[in-house]
C-alpha cells in the first residue's frame, strides 16, 4: 500500500471513530455494521467497544483471509487493528462529550461523517473490515450480491439494538443508516462525474475542429441517419467538465445556432484525459478523420 493511501484510510478510520464518539455514543444513537454490532453487544454483557471491535474484526480479518485471500488481507490489514486502537484512543481522551443534545442533528451530522470517512477507505481501494467481509463471502461462495446481504445484516444488527431501544432510537437508527450509505455512494463518484455531449449539426466538422483545438477536449465521430429526411450525418460526441459545457455551447451555438445538443450527466469517466494522462499524436491536416461505422438512427 502506497504512503498516501495508508494516510487516507488512517485517516477515514479516524473520522469514522471520531463519528461515534462525538455523536453516536453521546447521543445514545443506534447502527448498523460492526460498531452497531459492538454497541449491543456493550449493552447486554457491558465489554468495551473497542475490545469487542479489536477481537470481532480480528475473527473476520482471519475469516476473510482464509476465504477470499491474501489481496483481500492486504487491504483490510489496517483498518483491522487501527480502528479498535483509534476508537479506544478517542474515548479515552475526553473527547466524548455531548455536541448537541438534539437526536436528529446528531444522526445527520453522525450519518454525513461516517458516510465521508468509509467512502475514503474505499476510495483508495481499501476495506473497513467487520461487516463488510461476511457479504463478500456470501457473494463468493452462493453468490448472493453484497448490497443485498449488507442491508440484511445491517437491518438485523439494528432490530437485535432495538430490544433495548425506544422508538425514536429506532427509527433515528434506520435515518442514520440511510444517511450515511447515501452520502457514501456520493462520495464515491465524486470528482469523477462529468458531462456527456452529443451534438448533431451540419457543421459537424467545424464543431468537432473547435472542441479539439479551442477547449482540448477529445471527440468521436458516430455515423448517424437524421430521422425524417434519412440524411447521412456524423454525430460529434464529447465529455468534459461542468465548466467547460458553458464555453462548448457558445462555440457550438456561435458556428451552428440550430445546432441540436443532448447533454447528460454522466457518473464516472475513464481513459486518457480524465483517469489517464492526455496523449497528443500528431494528426496530418490533409487527411480527412475517420469515419465510424457503427450506425445510430436519431
Amino acid at each position: 500500500m502506497k504512503v498516501k493511501s495508508l494516510l487516507l484510510v488512517l485517516a477515514g478510520n479516524t473520522l469514522v471513530a471520531l463519528a461515534v464518539v462525538l455523536f453516536l455514543l453521546p447521543g445514545g444513537m443506534i447502527t448498523g455494521g460492526a460498531t452497531g454490532l459492538a454497541i449491543a453487544v456493550n449493552h447486554y454483557f457491558d465489554l468495551p467497544l473497542s475490545l469487542f471491535l479489536f477481537v470481532f474484526n480480528l475473527i473476520m480479518f482471519l475469516l476473510g483471509t482464509f476465504v477470499l485471500g491474501r489481496g483481500f488481507a492486504l487491504t483490510t490489514l489496517v483498518s483491522t487493528f487501527y480502528y479498535p486502537f483509534i476508537l479506544e484512543v478517542l474515548q479515552n481522551s475526553g473527547l466524548s462529550f455531548e455536541l448537541t443534545s438534539d437526536r436528529m442533528l446528531s444522526t445527520i451530522c453522525g450519518g454525513l461523517l461516517m458516510g465521508f470517512a468509509l467512502g475514503i477507505v474505499i476510495r483508495t481501494g481499501a476495506s473497513t473490515g467487520g461487516m463488510d467481509i461476511p457479504p463478500l463471502i456470501l457473494k463468493k461462495k452462493l453468490g448472493i450480491p453484497v448490497s443485498i446481504s449488507l442491508y440484511a445484516f445491517d437491518i438485523a444488527i439494528l432490530l437485535l439494538q432495538a430490544s433495548f431501544s425506544d422508538k425514536e432510537q429506532i427509527l433515528y437508527g434506520i435515518l442514520l443508516v440511510l444517511i450515511y450509505s447515501i452520502t457514501l455512494d456520493k462520495v464515491l463518484v465524486i470528482g469523477t462525474g462529468q458531462i456527456k455531449v452529443e451534438i448533431i449539426s451540419q457543421a459537424y466538422d467545424e464543431i468537432n475542429q473547435l472542441i479539439l483545438k479551442d477547449l482540448n477536449r477529445g471527440s468521436t465521430l458516430i455515423q448517424a441517419n437524421t430521422g425524417y429526411l434519412r440524411k447521412n450525418q456524423p454525430l460529434v460526441l464529447t465529455v468534459m467538465s461542468n465548466r467547460e459545457l458553458v464555453r462548448l455551447n457558445r462555440l457550438v451555438l456561435t458556428v451552428d445556432p440550430e445546432a441540436f445538443l443532448i447533454i447528460s450527466q454522466v457518473k464516472e469517466v475513464k481513459g486518457h484525459g480524465f483517469s489517464l494522462t492526455k496523449e497528443y499524436r500528431h494528426h496530418p491536416s490533409d487527411q480527412p478523420l475517420p469515419q465510424p461505422e457503427d450506425h445510430i438512427n436519431v
